[in-house]
């Protein structure tokens, strides 16, 4: 008699369950809650095991990767965004291998549309966690809360009101005193724990989520579903261990009485936190599957969507070819073609033209062919090299750094980049912050020394960098055909439009007309192709 009693709430909790299923409204549709960049980076600041390897804070911000990273994250949850970003900061996995394998799910999900509209479905419960949980699965610093001793005989305090409530009623009034101290035992707690136990209750729902798909992907049949057999006893398991009870869930007044009365939420969250704990690894794993399919999932749906993209190949580290790239983000982009061999480039072109966003293009097809295998192109062989950017430097009023300081500062990082590991070099009109002789002559000097050590590409409008540089960057520059359509070309631009602007934009043909003598001052002061050779130590 005594075993089946002791085992009688083992065989009703499936059917108490059952029962609060029944009783659930329908699942309501997922929402993109709108983390913060902090949140969907955390993953990568945790597990990442190369810093050398990740592309630092001003490449992201001037590459616009963090636009990137929302666009193809659409209708994805934070497990799946957490992934992406590592991937796109750190690159996808550390060799070819796993970069194969990254292609061939996706192209297992590009193969089968109905598919993949079954899975993305399948996935959305992730989407209904409202806080990230990477930091407590991945971080070790994060450890389990220590267990207070009271609780061992937690059931006195209860004990104690009903019988002071007893007393006071029969015998004496002054078993009140004994009835405050019992509510103030019973109130204690829960004012202490309550914010613990509030984003507890948030972490353990997400928990939740991600097991329960990995329940349901488990022998699902899907071919990507692999990864996710034979964890569903284990993961339901858990899930039903992080639920107080089915029947409290739907009863308000049963649980706040539970609650207030019998410290229910207490004791439930000390026991969940342990058992979470005490898994942690296998939902580390849980994670890493749930997660990483997702944003596979993601990639495939984006790239469904996507017009214009191909699989790109791996080239040396100082060659790359894009054969009519585009950028993502811009609608209506010009697609433009480059191909470098041993030598960067210098890049030339009218103002307006287009020289900052090429180098944008290229530095997001550089970063989105490292990290998903694939870029926006025709066709394109690109090294899987950290990028390194330099396009938006501005002067600090608050830190007291004025413009040019910032870009030597900046400069320091990519020759110490570049000297660190191979990487590809971005630069977008370097050394603005001072006069034009000297800014030629710093930048010669700096990229002369970068180019020696990186694959760069540069956009300038000082072109006498152009022969300057000849012997380290290929001259090409970014104008519109007689067709009149944008391309890149072999050679430096001929005549900049700068004066040109001056009466197109309310200045005056007086003024424009001494602006174009100055120019052609300073054009014979400086002789044509001078300083051809005088960096060049015949090692280019």
């Amino acid at each position: 008699m005594s075993f089946t009693v002791f085992r009688l709430p083992g065989h009703w909790r499936p059917l108490l369950a059952r029962f609060a299923a029944l009783t659930r409204s329908a699942e309501p549709e997922p929402q993109d809650y709108p983390f913060a960049p902090s949140d969907v980076a955390r993953l990568q600041r945790l597990t990442a095991d190369d810093a050398d390897a990740a592309l630092d804070d001003p490449t992201w911000r001037d590459l616009l990767l963090e636009r990137y990273g929302e666009l193809v994250s659409a209708e994805t949850s934070i497990f799946g965004r957490q992934v992406l970003y590592r991937r796109l900061r750190n690159g996808n996995g550390s060799g070819e291998d796993e970069a194969a394998l990254r292609r061939t799910r996706i192209e297992t999900l590009l193969a089968d549309p109905g598919r993949l509209a079954r899975l993305h479905h399948g996935l959305r419960a992730l989407r209904h966690a409202d806080i990230e949980v990477a930091g407590l699965l991945f971080d070790a610093d994060i450890t389990a809360p220590p267990r207070p001793a009271w609780l061992r005989v937690w059931f006195l305090i209860p004990l104690l009101l009903a019988t002071s409530i007893a007393a006071a009623l029969l015998l004496s009034p002054l078993a009140w005193l004994a009835t405050a101290v019992a509510m103030y035992l019973l109130v204690a707690p829960q004012m202490r724990y309550r914010e613990r136990m509030e984003e507890w209750g948030r972490l353990g729902g997400a928990l939740q989520m991600m097991l329960r798909v990995c329940a349901l992907l488990d022998g699902s049949g899907h071919p990507l579903a692999g990864d996710f057999t034979g964890r569903a006893k284990q993961a339901g398991w858990i899930s039903r261990r992080l639920t107080p009870s089915p029947l409290v869930d739907g009863a308000p007044l049963v649980k706040d009485y539970l609650h207030w009365f019998m410290l229910a939420n207490v004791r439930h969250y000390f026991r969940s936190v342990r058992l979470a704990f005490a898994q942690r690894a296998f939902l580390c794993e849980c994670y890493d599957r749930c997660a990483n399919l997702e944003a596979d999932v993601a990639l495939a749906r984006h790239l469904l969507a996507t017009p214009l993209w191909c699989w790109s190949g791996r080239s040396a580290a100082r060659a790359l070819a894009l054969d009519e790239g585009v950028h993502p983000l811009v609608a209506g982009a010009s697609a433009l073609s480059i191909a470098l061999d041993r030598k960067g480039a210098f890049l030339s072109g009218q103002n307006g033209v287009g020289k900052s966003t090429f180098l944008r293009t290229l530095g997001l097809n550089l970063a989105a062919a490292r990290a998903f295998g694939f870029c926006y192109a025709r066709r394109a062989s690109l090294p899987a090299l950290p990028v390194v950017a330099s396009m938006q430097n501005e002067d600090s009023l608050l830190g007291g750094q004025s413009l040019y300081i910032a870009e030597l500062a900046r400069a320091r990082e990519l020759l110490a980049a570049a000297a660190a590991r191979p990487v590809v070099c971005l630069v977008d009109e370097i050394f603005r912050g001072t006069n034009h002789e000297e800014s030629v002559s710093a930048a010669a000097a700096v990229l002369d020394e970068l180019a020696a050590q990186a694959l760069v590409v540069v956009s300038s409008h000082n072109l006498v960098l152009g022969p300057l540089l000849a012997h380290r960057l290929a001259p090409w520059r970014v104008g519109t055909g007689d067709d009149g359509v944008l391309r890149l070309a072999p050679g430096v631009l001929g005549r900049t439009n700068g004066i040109a602007l001056l009466a197109a934009h309310g200045f005056g043909m007086a003024v424009q007309g001494k602006a174009e003598k100055v120019a052609r001052w300073l054009a014979g002061q400086r002789g044509g192709g001078a300083g051809a050779d005088l960096l060049d130590d015949g090692v280019g």
